[in-house]
C-alpha cells in the first residue's frame, strides 16, 4: 500500500502541472478583484488535478465497490459542477440543486445516510426517521460543502483544514480496525499534500501558483461529510461518536455558521461573499497570512485532537455535546465582538505603558 502513496503524490505533482498549463489556454484563471488580493492571474484546478490523482489511485490499489464507486460518481459531478462555476460563476440556486441532488444519489443509492445522532442529551439516543433523517442529511451534505468552500480564502488554509480533519479521521478508522476508509483519508491527504506547497509557493516561487478553485472546496467538502456519516452511522463501520464528528470539522463549521448568522442579522443573503470570515479577521488584526495560517490550522487540530481524545477515553456524548455548543457560542461573542476587545485591549496597554513611563 506504501506504493499507493506514492503513486498518488507523484501523480498529483503531475497532474497539477498539466491542468495549471490547461487553464491557463482555456481561461480557467482566478483574476484579482475586491474581494480577491492575489497578484496576477492563477489558475483554478486544485481541486481537478487532485481528484484526478485519487480516481487513478483508487482504480489501481483500492478494491472496487458499489460504494466506491458511488462516491467517485458524486465526487466527478460536483468537480464538473465546480469547473462551470470557476468559469462562469454560476447562481448559488443551482449549485445547491445539484448539491440536494448528490445527496439524494448518496442516501437512495448508497444507503448513507443519518440514522441517529447519539447520546447528546443524555441516557436515550436521538433515533432519526427516514424522513427526518434523509433532510437533515441534506442539510449535512450541502453545509459541510458550503463551509469548506468558506474558508477558502488565504494561500493554505482549506488543504491545510482538510489535512487536519482527513488526518484526524484517517487515525479513527485505523484505531477502529477500518483500514480500507483510513487508507482513503490518508491517500486524500497525501494528494493535497503537492497542491499546498504549489499554493503556498514553496518550492517553485509564486509563478507555479495554483488555486483550489471551487471544484476543489466542493470536493472536499463532500469527502469529508462522506466520511464523516459513514464512520458515524453505520453498523459494519462505526469508528466514532456523531458528537466526535463536530469536533473534526469544528472550525470550517463554526466560521460557516458564525458568517452566515451575521450575514443574515445585517439582512444580507447567507450565500453573500464578504470578507468577514476569520482568516479575514486575523489578517485585519495585522497578522500575516503564514501566521493566520498557522493559528486556523492549529485551533482546528486542537479541536480535532479534543474529540478523538473524548471519544477513546469515554466522555459522555452530552457532556462532549455541551462543550461544543458552548465553544461555538464563545466563539461567536468573540468573532461578533472582536474589533472592540482589540480596541479596549490597546488602551489598557497604552494606559499601562503611560503608568510606566510615569
Amino acid at each position: 500500500m506504501n506504493y499507493a502513496y506514492l503513486f498518488v503524490f507523484i501523480t498529483s505533482f503531475i497532474t497539477l502541472f498539466i491542468m495549471r498549463k490547461v487553464a491557463k489556454k482555456i481561461g480557467l484563471v482566478d483574476k484579482p478583484n475586491a474581494r480577491k488580493l492575489h497578484q496576477g492571474v492563477v489558475p483554478l484546478v486544485g481541486g481537478i488535478s487532485i481528484f484526478l490523482s485519487l480516481f487513478a489511485g483508487f482504480i489501481l490499489f483500492l478494491p472496487m465497490s458499489l460504494n466506491l464507486e458511488l462516491y467517485l460518481l458524486c465526487s466527478a459531478i460536483l468537480i464538473v459542477l465546480g469547473a462551470i462555476d470557476d468559469y462562469f460563476d454560476v447562481s448559488f440556486k443551482i449549485r445547491l440543486f445539484v448539491q440536494a441532488g448528490i445527496s439524494l444519489l448518496m442516501i437512495l443509492v448508497g444507503g448513507h445516510s443519518l440514522h441517529h445522532l447519539g447520546y447528546l442529551m443524555g441516557s436515550e439516543s436521538i433515533a432519526l426517521n427516514e424522513f427526518v433523517g434523509g433532510f437533515i442529511t441534506i442539510i449535512a451534505v450541502i453545509g459541510a460543502i458550503n463551509a469548506f468552500n468558506m474558508v477558502d480564502g488565504i494561500d493554505g488554509l482549506l488543504g491545510g483544514l482538510a489535512s487536519v480533519t482527513f488526518t484526524a479521521l484517517g487515525t479513527v478508522f485505523f484505531m477502529s480496525g477500518n483500514e480500507y476508509l483510513g487508507t482513503i483519508c490518508l491517500l486524500i491527504v497525501t494528494a493535497l499534500v503537492p497542491y499546498i506547497m504549489l499554493n503556498l509557493g514553496f518550492p517553485l516561487g509564486r509563478r507555479f501558483k495554483i488555486f483550489m478553485g471551487d471544484a476543489g472546496s466542493m470536493f472536499i467538502g463532500f469527502s469529508v461529510v462522506w466520511m464523516l456519516i459513514r464512520g458515524t452511522q453505520e453498523p459494519e463501520v462505526i469508528a466514532f461518536k456523531p458528537v466526535t464528528a463536530l469536533w473534526l470539522i469544528a472550525l470550517p463549521l463554526m466560521d460557516m455558521a458564525t458568517i452566515m448568522i451575521r450575514r443574515m442579522r445585517k439582512g444580507h443573503s447567507p450565500f453573500k461573499p464578504d470578507r468577514e470570515h476569520l482568516h479575514h479577521i486575523c489578517q485585519r488584526m495585522g497578522l500575516s497570512p503564514l501566521m493566520t495560517l498557522f493559528i486556523i490550522c492549529s485551533m482546528a487540530s486542537i479541536c480535532a485532537v479534543v474529540g478523538i481524545w473524548a471519544d477513546i477515553n469515554g466522555i459522555s456524548e452530552s457532556t462532549m455535546f455541551t462543550l461544543f455548543i458552548s465553544m461555538f457560542v464563545a466563539y461567536f461573542i468573540i468573532i461578533s465582538k472582536i474589533f472592540k476587545i482589540i480596541k479596549l485591549m490597546r488602551k489598557i496597554k497604552d494606559k499601562n505603558n503611560h503608568k510606566v513611563r510615569v
